[in-house]
């Protein structure tokens, strides 16, 4: 038995922030790679562009970073030097999954094969995003209404790459323990190297709690690593989602917005001091300054903004006034006025800004 499979039957003890550091460092084997952390940023339409995984990166503390959602029709034919969405910096290629949408098992083959070789570390399958704009194209979650063709997608894009696969999806489009389950051998079995599960069901955006004991079922169906994912807000909830569901990784979304440090704080113990609200907002402003346009600039952290206003105790009323803002520079002078000294911050952050 090899040692992948071992994990998969055994459930680790993890009971304190200490045992969870060192549970999320313990090297993972996925498909032909391995990576030294357990704990990876999901993929976020509009939220995990070039800036934003820099920003990350700048704290460390992650396994895998993922991209936002990448069209496979686009991707083929996309210039790096001008999408606002597949684009990278060339050292972080060997840490970043692509994720990719579409409805036809060629065409996400194709795209894959583009980001094989532009050197990415793997490629993601969206079949998890429910918003109606991807679903009503017969993507995303929409394609758990057609198993078969969901499974094809797989089939078709493991027969082009020899890259680490990843397949992100969700309970399905009815409250059934079982479907999740059954999706996810068929995943597996059509070539799949990693799983990330969101346990709710497509049209539930996040009005319920997630499932997680559905995680659990679904590792326990496969025997290759899956990634729990849904509401990772304190160390712990990671430590409860190991301890109930024996999944072998953790993807954080809207925290890892919030709190960019979040990797770093939970992995190393990072400390964070009470100045790194101000610092980091004036670093994820620099960065975006960088890489795009002042006006795509301030549109994306005007996306960013409410997930990291969050944090504050006048979450709401800091967020209007910090997004009152023409142009960049507007935007950092709203910064320094606001977070300087910081604002009094929640112990969670205020989870009706997480849209």
């Amino acid at each position: 038995m090899t040692q992948l499979n071992f994990e998969t039957r055994v459930t680790p003890t993890v009971n304190t922030a200490e045992d969870l550091a060192r549970y999320l460092l313990r090297p993972l084997a996925i498909g032909n790679r391995t990576i030294s952390s357990r704990m990876v940023l999901a993929p976020m339409a509009g939220l995990g562009h070039i800036a934003f995984r820099q920003l990350v990166t700048q704290f460390s503390g992650f396994g895998l970073l993922f991209t936002g959602m990448c069209s496979a029709k686009a991707v083929p034919h996309e210039n790096p030097g001008k999408s606002h969405i597949f684009s990278w910096r060339p050292e972080e290629l060997d840490h970043t999954v692509c994720q990719i949408f579409g409805a036809e098992p060629e065409i996400m083959a194709r795209a894959a094969r583009r980001i094989e070789a532009e050197g990415f570390f793997g490629v993601d399958l969206n079949f998890g995003c429910s918003v109606a704009a991807i679903c009503k194209k017969g993507c995303g979650a929409a394609l758990l209404k057609t198993p078969d063709k969901a499974v094809n997608i797989v089939s078709a894009v493991r027969k082009a790459v020899s890259c680490p696969l990843f397949v992100k999806f969700r309970t399905g489009w009815q409250d059934d323990p079982n479907f999740p389950v059954t999706m996810a051998r068929a995943f597996e079995n059509a070539g799949a190297d990693a799983l990330t599960f969101h346990p709710r069901v497509a049209p539930d955006r996040r009005s319920r709690r997630p499932r997680w004991e559905l995680i659990g079922k679904v590792r326990n169906a496969v025997t290759i690593p899956v990634f729990g994912n849904g509401n990772l807000f304190a160390p712990e909830h990671g430590i409860k989602m190991i301890r109930e569901t024996g999944c072998q990784g953790l993807s954080i979304g809207r925290m890892a917005v919030a709190q960019p440090w979040i990797f770093a704080q939970w992995t190393k113990g990072f400390k964070p001091e009470p100045s790194i609200y101000m610092d980091t907002a004036l670093d994820m402003a620099g960065l975006l300054s960088c890489h795009y346009e002042d006006h795509f600039a301030l549109k994306m952290f005007k996306k960013f903004a409410p997930y990291f206003c969050a944090n504050f105790k006048f979450s709401n009323a800091i967020l209007k006034s910090l997004i009152r803002a023409e142009n960049m520079n507007e935007l950092c002078k709203n910064i320094r006025h606001l977070l300087d000294p910081p604002p009094q911050t929640l112990s969670l952050p205020n989870i009706n800004l997480f849209i």
